[in-house]
């Protein structure tokens, strides 16, 4: 028994000098180790860790750090060294120094756009940044570009800003670039001569919405999209695009182009496809447009004719915009469609043609030529187009005496008319059976005459509001002739009740504005999937 007692003496002795010993333990490594939430451990020396992140940002092992939209007012410090991805706009940040960046030499996208950033940026920040390839400052309120600029540097926006002044070596020496600048205050005297000098590569440039007057000199052969819209462009001298052999879309609208300010030789571009020379003052089509040219916009100039050799040599044109001239059908040669057999869409609104020209592209499938003066179709006026499937000939001055009855009858693929706005009197006759969209709103209509609507089994859509129709105005199971009949609209008419025999495909019905008094019971009985019914 005493010997029992004397080991378990021993024991508690040793235990308590066991926890003497772990008492004093913690406070000698609280001073030399401690282990982070995260079961990070960090020194406590005071050197940054490497897994550290601002507050109010979130760090991701690879690199990325998302500091969007939290409404910083400085740069935030503390950044991991390790950062390859910077995403800090949509905050409120006014100045970006040499220090915020020295740290982040591993930086390969910087995103600071539309924060409030107005002072000039130290070029010296930006230099360090060997690894830069993306930079986006659009939506701040520079007035002057940094004088040097990483050459890694892949894409560079500075859209939307008060930029006045570039650099020679802004973008220069960069041997892969697009640019973005539209939106700033930029003028010809703000623009270094050889801006681009070195920047062999550069693909994408776009100065839209600046205050130049001519178009940037010595730019790259590599270039193949140059938006310079929204300028004061009065000319293009000699030799302005010259070497640019690769320049695919061209954008020159909304500036102040004449014919006399360009010639023959402008638009050598062997590998345009894209132009768009809308609202210009042009009075002619530009000579030499080139052959590869795919889309080509002319709509609102002053263009008062097209002669026979304008545009024929475009054989690989598909769409042609002409709306918003002054054109006339006598001014149009018959011949100036000829020989382009891509060209599956023109559109000529808003012109002064009295006529349907001659000589319209025989493989046009999109015909736009409302709101013109056009006062009579003949017989053969769109004889040749057999593949149209989209005709639209609203708001001209049509009357059902001047619109013959077999007009329509070579377009068998049409799918789409349009014939608002007119002045007709009767719903044509000789309407193509394969229209699934009919329009003849806003005109005169009084009737339907017998077997208007035969053999129209394919039309989904019907549009006749606004007219002067009234129950008798139909024939005799004329709605019985409109299978596929999904949408009806008969408002603003004379109508004193609900059509009867309405098909069984109808979905919705427009009735609103007419004379309908009560609806009785059996109205809707043959219109099993109605959907809409449409009264006031």
């Amino acid at each position: 028994m005493r010997r029992r007692w004397l080991l378990l003496c021993v024991a508690l002795l040793g235990w308590t000098l066991v926890l003497g010993q772990r008492g004093a333990e913690p406070e000698r490594r609280d001073a030399e180790v401690q282990e982070e939430p995260d079961g990070e451990v960090s020194t406590g020396s005071g050197s940054k860790p490497e897994g550290a992140c601002p507050e109010q940002c979130s760090c991701a092992a690879d690199g990325v750090v998302d500091c969007a939209g939290v409404d910083l007012t400085e740069f935030p410090q503390d950044l991991p060294e390790s950062t390859r991805q910077l995403s800090l706009q949509n905050n409120q940040i006014t100045e970006v120094t040499v220090e915020d960046l020295s740290g982040l030499l591993q930086l390969e996208t910087l995103n600071l756009q539309n924060n409030r950033l107005t002072t000039q940026l130290e070029d010296e920040g930006f230099e360090v940044l060997e690894q830069l390839g993306y930079l986006y400052l659009a939506n701040n309120k520079l007035t002057a570009a940094p004088k040097h600029l990483p050459p890694a540097l892949v894409s560079a926006d500075f859209a939307a800003n008060q930029l006045t002044k570039i650099f020679p070596y802004t973008f220069g020496q960069k041997p892969a670039l697009s640019v973005y600048l539209h939106n700033n205050k930029l003028t010809d005297a703000g623009l270094p001569e050889g801006m681009f000098n070195g920047s062999d590569n550069l693909e994408v440039l776009i100065m839209s919405s600046n205050f130049l007057r001519l178009v940037p000199r010595g730019l790259p052969s590599a270039l193949y999209r140059l938006h310079m819209k929204n300028n004061k462009l009065e000319k293009i001298p000699a030799g302005a695009f010259e070497n640019l052999s690769q320049l695919r879309e061209l954008y020159l609208q909304n500036n102040f182009l004449s014919s006399d300010g360009m010639d023959n030789t402008t638009f050598h571009l062997t590998s345009l496809e894209y132009l768009d020379l809308s609202n210009n003052n042009l009075t002619d089509v530009p000579s030499g447009l080139p052959r590869s040219l795919v889309i080509l916009h002319l709509e609102k100039n002053s263009i008062n004719r097209i002669p026979a050799d304008a545009l024929t040599p475009i054989r690989n044109l598909q769409y042609l915009l002409l709306h918003n001239n002054r054109l006339r059908a006598r001014t149009i040669d018959r011949d100036a469609f000829r020989g382009l057999k891509r060209l599956h869409t023109l559109h000529m609104y808003n012109n002064l043609l009295e006529r349907v020209p001659r000589g319209l592209p025989r493989r046009a499938k999109t015909l736009m030529i409302l709101h013109n003066m056009i006062s009579e179709i003949s017989r053969d006026d769109l004889i040749n187009l057999h593949t149209l499937t989209e005709l639209n000939l609203s708001y001209n001055r049509l009357t059902s005496a001047k619109l013959h009855r077999e007009a329509f009858r070579k377009l068998r693929l049409l799918e789409t008319m349009d014939l608002s706005g007119n002045k007709l009197q009767a719903l044509p006759m000789g309407l193509p059976k394969s229209l699934q969209v009919l329009k003849v709103k806003d005109n005169q209509i009084e009737a339907v005459p017998e077997g208007a609507l035969a053999g129209m089994a394919k039309l989904r859509e019907f549009y006749l509001s606004n007219n002067q129709l009234k129950i008798n105005s139909f024939y005799q199971g004329a709605w019985q002739e409109l299978s596929s009949l999904t949408t009806l609209d008969l408002s603003s008419n004379l109508l004193s009740h609900v059509p009867a025999d309405l098909p069984e495909s109808l979905e919705f019905i427009h009735l609103q504005h007419n004379r309908i008094s009560s609806i009785p019971p059996t109205a809707f009985l043959t219109t099993p999937n109605i959907k809409g019914i449409f009264l006031r």
